[in-house]
């Protein structure tokens, strides 16, 4: 029994982080990522009628992106609008190859008619912050490239209109949609036209709770914990990364419509509601929006693509 519990006990010690049912991380640095590790290989949806491949876009390869372009597009001539996609998960978990972000993907895709464009960031804790902004913003200058239509991609050269580019993400993916909307404030992308941003359940904290915020340790704690293992060197949750009402720039914030998703019983929903304040208020000049989903939860629309208020956000969309 004593040897139980002594094994027991140097197991925890090794532990530097129980996000469960998440994530684990040991302080050798091991990750046990506990959700978002399935993959399934780019396609023709059959019953989106969507093609799908995966593209290295980095000389070293460490940053690939999975393109989407509904299939009767391709013979065409008409140049569709460009979304770029960002995943959720902490910055640690899931991936572009993530069945639930490429079902959908196809389906706002084809709903859309436009090309996406979903990042495959690099994530920490292997890559702590800010690896997924550079790779994003690797991503947004890759596409940039093909604004004489002559880039390293045939769909977008082809078949891009780069006049009318979006960015969306939900969770940690909208937290990265407001970093790169002040480095477009602050580093001039020629040759594509940002025309708005989609933040859905955007991943935005802060070290005291704002009115109506969850004061419950266990969960609190848990963002956190979130939150140090993708950036160790972090100030804390009020660091201008997690909480953008302590960033002196965020009035250079470069996409002039937003739209902000928010879910009634999520826990980062003040969060999104306080991100359109505080953006408001920043002397930024653009339009800012806020959908509020009755009754549900984080990323509800990715756990339940077919129920009425999922339905009503992808129209909104």
């Amino acid at each position: 029994e004593l040897a139980s519990i002594l094994l027991q006990n140097s197991m925890d010690t090794e532990l530097l982080y129980d996000m469960s049912p998440y994530a684990r991380i040991y302080k050798d640095g091991r990750v046990e990522r506990l959700l978002g590790t399935e993959t399934v290989p780019p396609s023709l949806d059959e019953k989106t009628g969507v093609q799908s491949k995966d593209v290295a876009i980095s000389p070293d390869s460490a940053v690939s992106v999975r393109l989407y372009i509904p299939k009767a597009a391709t013979d065409s001539l008409q140049k569709l609008p460009v979304l770029v996609y960002f995943h959720g998960g902490g910055f640690i978990i899931e991936s572009a190859q993530s069945p639930t972000y490429h079902n959908y993907l196809n389906a706002l895709v084809a709903e859309a008619n436009i090309i996406a464009i979903s990042v495959d960031y690099r994530r920490a804790p292997e890559h702590p912050l800010p690896a997924a902004y550079d790779d994003s913003w690797t991503t947004l200058k890759w596409v940039a490239s093909h604004s004489t239509r002559n880039g390293p991609e045939d769909w977008l050269n082809s078949h891009a209109n780069l006049k009318k580019v979006f960015m969306a993400g939900d969770s940690a993916g909208a937290n990265i949609i407001n970093n790169m909307g002040i480095r477009l404030g602050e580093e001039k992308l020629n040759g594509i036209e940002f025309r708005g941003g989609i933040m859905v359940h955007p991943y935005f904290w802060g070290d005291e709770p704002l009115p109506l915020e969850t004061t419950e340790p266990k969960k609190r704690s848990l963002i956190m914990d979130f939150w140090h293992a993708a950036s160790p060197t972090t100030t804390g949750c009020d660091d201008p990364l997690m909480n953008p009402a302590t960033d002196p720039r965020l009035s250079s914030f470069n996409v002039n419509r937003v739209l902000i998703c928010v879910a009634e019983k999520d826990m980062f929903r003040q969060r999104g509601w306080y991100y359109k304040e505080v953006l408001s208020e920043s002397g930024w000049s653009g339009v800012v929006e806020v959908m509020e989903a009755p009754g549900e939860d984080h990323i509800f629309h990715l756990s339940n693509p077919s129920c009425d208020n999922a339905a009503k956000m992808m129209k909104k969309l």
